[in-house]
């Protein structure tokens, strides 16, 4: 019986992890979610599309929206949001 809740619990855990390809690609299609939500309003301000300033401003707008919904990080590390305050981070790696 042991056996079998170390070898459920070991199988579980293998689950819950993720290669670095699956978060790259949850990593891409967070930021092509962004870019579809934010991007227009970001050209409406005046950026290129697709240029540095501009997906600096998709970054600044979710991470503004995210603090209202709750907290959602933008930072490389994760975390737990603005402030602590919950929620998890989306780990784009655009920096502060």
């Amino acid at each position: 019986m042991r056996a079998f809740i170390v070898t459920a619990a070991s199988a579980l855990c293998l689950l819950g992890c993720a290669t670095p390809q699956e978060k790259a690609m949850k990593q891409q299609a967070e930021m092509e979610r962004m870019m579809t939500e934010f991007g227009p309003a970001c050209t409406q301000l005046g950026f290129a599309v697709n240029s540095d300033p501009w997906r600096h401003c998709v970054v600044q707008l979710a991470e503004r929206e995210g603090v209202r919904r709750g907290g959602v990080s933008t930072s490389i590390f994760g975390g737990f949001g603005s402030g602590g305050r919950g929620g998890l981070g989306i780990g784009i790696g655009i920096g502060r």
